[in-house]
């Protein structure tokens, strides 16, 4: 089974660059994207359609905001897409979609902001995202966890670590939060199998950065230790262009 998540900055700007090829070549059973930044009405039939898959959307109350979407071969027993609290849940960040063999978060947490003023918010939901993720753990579940985290964990996960100790998504509070969670039992995928640095996900429009890789690793699979005998692979497609992040995925036995 072929997993894939994406932030894909907008889906139908993504759309007029290639996305429907790509996915119909690239034939993951699920993907996961975030920042559609888009509601179903907005959607053409070949978005909400296409050959194989059944979609499901997640949309802010705030129009061209956020978003989250699944595209996925297998139907699902259940779709949520809240965690909990309007404040989170108004800006259409979550889908919780519950499988036989497992529970899949396809999560956009927020960005910190412009001079970390939205710190506050991003902390708030990691606590209130742990809890929610924490209770299905506790009942034995199998659980997968994707998408875009908004921070890089230690300082093997982007190009200039010591330059970007005070912004958001490298600050001390948010790094050990991702250490907090993967104690809570859950592992990151790519690093569990790959562990040199140099591997990002995310490179900045405005500094042109994707073509000198000056990145950050801040896209993200975790899964329970439970199904950690199932992973065969972790993997970063950086050459997949049409949004300032690209394709992360894994593949389960």
């Amino acid at each position: 089974m072929k997993l894939i998540s994406w932030n894909v900055n907008g889906i139908r700007a993504i759309a007029k660059k290639g996305f429907l090829e790509w996915l119909e070549k690239e034939s993951p059973d699920i993907l996961c994207l975030q920042e559609t930044k888009s509601s179903p009405d907005q959607l053409s039939d070949e978005l909400l359609t296409p050959k194989g898959y059944e979609t499901f959307w997640s949309s802010a109350e705030k129009k061209g905001y956020s978003g989250v979407g699944i595209f996925t071969k297998i139907k699902p027993l259940k779709i949520s897409h809240k965690i909990g609290k309007k404040e989170f849940d108004s800006e259409g960040r979550t889908i919780i979609a519950e499988f036989e063999d497992f529970i899949l978060f396809n999560i956009y947490f927020p960005n910190g902001g412009s001079g970390n003023k939205r710190v506050p918010f991003k902390m708030a939901f990691y606590e209130k995202f742990l809890k929610k993720v924490n209770k299905s753990k506790k009942e034995g579940k199998k659980i997968i966890i994707c998408g875009d985290v908004n921070t890089a964990h230690t300082e093997i996960d982007l190009s200039r670590p010591k330059e970007n100790q005070k912004n958001t998504g490298f600050l001390p509070e948010e790094r050990e939060w991702i250490t907090k969670f993967i104690n809570n039992g859950y592992v990151d995928t790519f690093r569990h199998l790959n562990k040199e640095g140099g591997h990002y996900t995310w490179w900045d429009y405005k500094t042109g950065a994707r073509a000198r890789d000056i990145g950050w690793r801040i896209d993200y699979f975790f899964v329970t230790e439970n199904l950690l005998a199932s992973l065969k692979n972790a993997f970063i497609l950086k050459n997949v262009f049409g949004s300032d992040h690209c394709p992360i995925g894994i593949e389960l036995k």
